[in-house]
């Protein structure tokens, strides 16, 4: 059923969205301000994802989350299941192919308002904790917003990774997309057809309301 699928993509994309900003926000801080030489290496790595085919990260991310690795074997013992071909596996999944989408905005947000604004907080005392969550996170507020809209509509339409890591099991892993290839598998051209036009319609609007939103955030910061 359409509501199913819609209701775990909803839930899968809010989820993602939630953890990407957690753990991406930490990396695209340390990707704008380490001077380490490697630090790029790292950003190439986190970047990987855009540039790879989503059965090849899926293919590996089965082998990593399987029951002979020791992530799988480490699930299996703490929870009696292992990873793949469960919500959990789908979340995970979708977090590494989603992460260069959040993390690069963010990143570009820091790397944006340069130095002084640090300097003037390091001048008034404040530790490193304060000046991170006063000063660059507000400032980062538009690229953290792009992040976390491209976050999410990149993991409601995702397909490749959600279906080798997950499969196709109603309730659990059969998400908007997976729904999509079934009715076109089996000649439900009417259903694929609603399903497929709310995406593109959904697209349309979140590409707009990012144009938007950052452009008038960006006009208020300045």
């Amino acid at each position: 059923m359409w509501d199913d699928a819609i209701v775990l993509t909803l839930k899968l994309a809010t989820l993602v969205t939630i953890v990407l900003l957690v753990v991406g926000t930490p990396i695209a801080w340390w990707l704008a301000r380490s001077k380490a030489w490697w630090k790029e290496a790292v950003g190439a790595v986190v970047a990987l994802p855009i540039v790879l085919p989503p059965t090849v990260l899926g293919f590996y991310l089965l082998i990593a989350l399987g029951p002979h690795s020791p992530i799988g074997q480490a699930a299996q013992a703490l929870f009696g299941q292992t990873l793949p071909f469960t919500f959990e596996g789908l979340v995970i999944g979708s977090v590494i192919y989603s992460l260069p989408f959040v993390v690069q905005p963010i990143r570009n947000a820091f790397e944006a308002f340069g130095e002084r604004p640090l300097e003037a907080a390091a001048t008034l005392r404040a530790s490193p904790l304060d000046t991170f969550f006063n000063v660059a996170l507000p400032l980062a507020r538009p690229g953290m917003l792009t992040g976390a809209v491209l976050g999410f509509a990149h993991t409601v339409g995702e397909f490749g990774v959600v279906l080798m890591i997950g499969g196709n099991i109603p309730g659990e892993t059969k998400v908007l997309s997976v729904a999509i290839y079934d009715y076109v598998e089996t000649l439900e051209w009417g259903k694929a057809h609603v399903l497929s036009a709310g995406m593109v319609v959904f697209s349309f609007f979140v590409i707009l309301s990012v144009m938007v939103t950052e452009k008038r955030m960006r006009s208020r910061l300045t």
